[in-house]
């Protein structure tokens, strides 16, 4: 997140976009800097939520155990063998206390240096993307899946060879930044999309599958509350969006999808709760924008997106559905579908060297991404949990381009399954 604010609206501006946002949907409760209520350097806002704290949890070593302690409404960031590291307050940790595991506060990483400017703040996202598509206009488009709480638009990028043109071709997704506070991600979209396009006529593999489908990179789904975590320059540790609910401000947007929301403990009733799943389904602005635009591309009653990924940090872990049950099958999937998800997920994973697991052998979470995108539409729909392995989820800005582009096989292999993921386990005539 570069500290040019000039330079960015300059830029901006010469791409054609606008960086105005009316006076109207400005968060009176959020950042208003350099870019009215865009502006991620601007002064302390006169209303701000409490930071989180961060605790290690020590004794959980079983996913029940680990989910009751989610269901506190704590989020889990980090599992090992015999602790947890959760983000919370202090009234949780003294519930968890109460579930008889020991709770040591750890200390915060706060604060938001210099030498940290290669991260994008939002208008830097979107005049990437502008770039992208300005070098390469015959295969990259922008595109939007929508607006924010607060009126900023959610930037996207299409990617293919007759890229004006909605060709019957496998289409493939990649989402970032759900949660607001995990800045790594959108590194990593802002990535696929240069990869894609840079390589299209002069990488083999690259090109084929540029040729070959439809790619979506969604490089923000969380815009207003990124920007809110860097707006008076020092990290906030925010992961919910902007939006006000009864008693606070913002809804854990991977808590609220559309499908076994509230269902089984994965996720919080209580606002302010770090996990809380909103007062209803897809009540989340941002959420519903995303949701609308996989709906849209249901095509003759045929879902085009077949293949997923959402970039979360951190932990280096590649997840696939189910999250709300503990249950390799169930209704919703099948013994071949769990199949296809383990061995593409562990093939992915050989790439990338992250650890491979359903997502609820963690602990149970409910109202996800992962589950919607399956159950509701057929879509391998998997997490990737990113750079570190351990508690951080400010890494500085020097392990970008590394962790970015360890990631560039496990993408272009998702995206060459996309044809038909069954494939992956040798079913490609019976389910293709």
């Amino acid at each position: 997140m570069r500290k040019r604010p000039l330079a960015v609206a300059v830029a901006a501006l010469l791409a054609g976009t606008s960086l105005a946002l009316p006076s109207a949907l400005a968060d009176t409760n959020g950042p208003r800097g350099s870019y009215g209520s865009y502006g991620s350097y601007g002064k302390t806002p006169a209303q701000s939520e409490p930071v989180p704290h961060r605790y290690k949890v020590t004794g959980p070593d079983t996913r029940e155990e680990r989910t009751a302690i989610a269901g506190t409404g704590v989020s889990i960031d980090e599992v090992k063998q015999d602790h947890v590291v959760i983000s919370g307050q202090p009234a949780q940790a003294a519930q968890i206390r109460k579930l008889g595991h020991r709770v040591d506060e750890l200390a915060l990483k706060l604060g938001y240096p210099p030498e940290d400017a290669l991260y994008h703040d939002y208008p830097e996202i979107v005049a990437e993307l502008d770039k992208i598509v300005r070098e390469h206009p015959a295969i990259a488009q922008r595109a939007t899946v929508g607006k924010t709480y607060q009126g900023r638009e959610i930037p996207a990028i299409k990617i293919s060879d007759n890229v004006a043109t909605d060709e019957d071709e496998p289409e493939v997704l990649f989402t970032a930044n759900q949660h607001a506070r995990e800045h790594l991600t959108p590194e990593m979209a802002l990535y696929a999309a240069n990869l894609f396009t840079d390589g299209h006529g002069t990488d083999n593999q690259i090109t084929e599958l540029v040729n070959g489908r439809e790619i979506w990179i969604v490089a923000s789904v969380n815009p207003d509350g990124l920007e809110y975590d860097i707006a008076t320059g020092q990290y906030r540790m925010w992961r919910h969006n902007r939006q006000p609910v009864t008693g606070a401000i913002g809804i854990d947007l991977n808590r609220n999808w559309a499908y076994k929301w509230g269902c089984c403990g994965g996720s919080s009733g209580t606002p302010g709760a770090e996990t809380y799943r909103g007062p209803s389904p897809e009540a989340g602005v941002e959420t519903k924008a995303v949701a609308n635009f996989v709906r849209s591309r249901v095509v003759g009653g045929k879902q085009q997106i077949k293949a997923h990924i959402d970039f979360h940090t951190y932990s280096e872990l590649v997840l696939w559905p189910m999250g709300h049950t503990y249950d390799d099958t169930g209704p919703d999937m099948s013994a071949d579908a769990n199949r296809t998800f383990a061995t593409i997920g562990r093939e992915m994973a050989a790439t990338n060297r992250y650890t491979p697991q359903q997502s609820s052998d963690l602990y149970i979470t409910d109202g996800s991404v992962n589950d919607w995108m399956w159950a509701e539409h057929d879509i391998f729909s998997y997490t990737f949990e990113m750079y570190p392995r351990n508690a951080d989820f400010y890494p500085p800005d020097e392990v970008i381009v590394r962790e970015t582009t360890r990631n560039k096989a496990a993408v272009l292999a998702l995206t060459g399954y996309a044809d038909c993921p069954y494939r992956a386990i040798g079913k490609q005539d019976q389910y293709c």
